[in-house]
């Protein structure tokens, strides 16, 4: 069984979810919200709260961009990537960004104007918030860094016949639309429950007390009771907001060229109670839900709305779980991640370095004292070179075993080989002895064959020629005579009183290939008789 603390981070206020995955088995261990002044001792609460020293965590990008590139479907993997990075590059000069400045990563889905092209939604961060993200979370296990767009459709089960669109409604509103299944684009912008929790937080001067109000204000829709004026005043605050979000989430839907079917509202927003129907009475024609985990079930212990309340945080961990989209976590593997966690040590300890060396030298340590980085590596090296030399010890007896067997077995194959190639080349020999006597019969055959092919073609080519020429000879000339002088060659005279007569005759034999290779004489001319002689090939 694996887990994950996914671990949602605002402005004021963490959400956090230990989720456990057994197989295709997944559950929430534990999970809250916890406001804070000091960020680093916040984290570290919640670590120690939900007993999460090592364990995976995955936390949300802070400052991401997002843009949309259009690729030819038939890219290589190599090609594509350059692509991205010239385009990328392109719009970081438009707007005088350093390219170098920023870790990015991509995700693609089918372009629904252009089969022939793809659509590559390209995310990235600047390294200086991803650093300072790193260090939030201080020296314990940090395993994936991803934009809370990307992490939050993992609440979903499969949806293949249903495009929709997930609003998050937290500090800032992400709204992540999905078609066939794939994350198809993102729209992300500032108003959010910040700015709502911020006006609450006017009056009542509590950051904490502002978010419960959120909480537990009612939004009564057009067929609704009268509020009261405590209810009116909150209503003021959140209302606007929620109407521009809205907004923005009409504008998304009539751009895609896919019919979207549901909404579904989560983050704090959500915590509103009846949004989905506020959301509804504007967006007629798509249902409206609130987002709810597809793998909780309703329990009499927990209400169904404490899980949403933590739904980013949910999302996060599934993705340190490897759920969702792979590839876009902006979390660099070190060497260290690698190592697997029976290998790792840890000691707890009082004494400095240099108290160590004094007590007996650089490699002379006390296991009760703390050590420091370069120690600590030493240690881990070590154990990995004795854990490697033993398990290749193990593996080359077994090796070594085998091959003797395998060296056995080999020759014994060998020398029944040896026999059956024995008995073959007796066999060969008869063969060869067979297909000579074939061949001889089968080229007396084909001999045969064609000289009475040859005696057909001749029998026939004299009459086929006699039938041609009666066909085409012109009514002014006549044959006198006509001569098959050898195999195929064709000797006729021909008269006529006109030239051009035995002219068009001789082009009629050469145009119509009655025969091949013709030739004629000049003519002779007795009187108004001109005679020619006329020679060619049968063909």
């Amino acid at each position: 069984m694996s887990d994950c603390l996914g671990l949602y981070i605002e402005d004021n206020l963490i959400k956090y979810a230990k989720v456990s995955k057994d197989k295709d088995e997944k559950k929430v261990e534990t999970f809250g919200i916890k406001f804070y002044d000091n960020l680093e001792k916040a984290i570290e609460q919640v670590i120690q709260e939900t007993y999460s020293q090592k364990t995976p965590i995955s936390i949300n990008l802070s400052q991401e961009i997002y843009n949309y590139y259009d690729m030819f479907a038939l890219l290589t993997k190599q090609d594509l990537q350059k692509a991205i990075s010239t385009e990328f590059e392109a719009y970081c000069v438009d707007r005088g960004y350093n390219p170098n400045a920023f870790e990015t990563r991509y995700a693609i889905c089918d372009n629904g104007l252009d089969k022939d092209k793809i659509k590559v939604i390209h995310i990235a961060e600047n390294k200086i918030e991803l650093e300072n993200r790193v260090k939030q979370i201080g020296g314990y296990k940090l395993s994936n860094i991803s934009p809370i767009s990307m992490s939050i459709p993992n609440l979903l089960a499969n949806q293949e016949d249903e495009n929709y669109m997930i609003v998050n409604i937290e500090d800032e509103t992400t709204i992540t639309t999905i078609i066939n299944n794939k994350v198809y684009n993102i729209e992300k912008f500032e108003e959010g429950s910040r700015e709502i929790l911020a006006k609450i937080n006017l009056k009542e001067n509590s950051y904490s007390k502002a978010y419960e109000i959120c909480k537990d204000t009612t939004i009564y829709t057009s067929e609704g009771k009268n509020l009261q004026e405590t209810e009116q005043s909150y209503l003021e605050d959140i209302i606007p907001t929620l109407y521009n979000i809205l907004g923005v989430v009409r504008k998304k839907i009539n751009e895609v060229t896919e019919k979207i079917g549901k909404v579904y509202i989560t983050g704090t927003g959500a915590l509103i109670n009846n949004i989905d129907l506020y959301f509804q009475e504007y967006l007629l024609d798509t249902n409206c839900e609130i987002l709810r985990p597809y793998f909780i079930k309703n329990t009499k212990a927990i209400n169904i709305k404490d899980y949403i309340e933590v739904n980013s945080a949910i999302s996060l961990a599934l993705m340190g779980l490897n759920e969702g989209i792979a590839g876009i976590n902006f979390k660099h593997q070190t060497f260290g991640d690698k190592v697997p966690d029976w290998l790792k040590i840890e000691v707890s300890p009082e004494k400095t370095k240099k108290e160590r060396k004094n007590q007996g030298g650089f490699f002379t340590w006390d296991l009760g004292q703390k050590l420091d980085k370069t120690e600590i590596g030493l240690v881990r090296i070590c154990v990995f070179m004795l854990l490697l030399i033993i398990i290749y010890s193990v593996f080359s007896g077994a090796l070594a075993s085998a091959m003797n067997h395998k060296k056995e077995e080999a020759q014994q194959s060998i020398n029944n080989t040896n026999a059956q190639i024995s008995k073959i080349g007796k066999d060969d020999q008869s063969i060869k002895s067979k297909t000579n006597e074939y061949a001889t019969i089968i080229e007396n055959i084909e001999s045969f064959s064609n000289n009475s092919s040859e005696r057909n073609r001749t029998r026939n080519a004299i009459p086929n020629l006699l039938n041609q020429i009666m066909a085409s000879i012109p009514t002014n000339v006549q044959i006198t005579s006509i001569e098959n002088t050898t195999d195929t060659h064709i000797i006729m005279e021909a008269k006529s009183t006109k030239y051009e007569q035995l002219g068009f005759f001789i082009a009629t034999l050469k145009n119509e290939v009655i025969l091949q290779d013709v030739i004629s004489t000049a003519g002779q001319k007795e009187g108004d008789i001109v005679t020619i002689k006329i020679e060619g090939e049968l063909p």
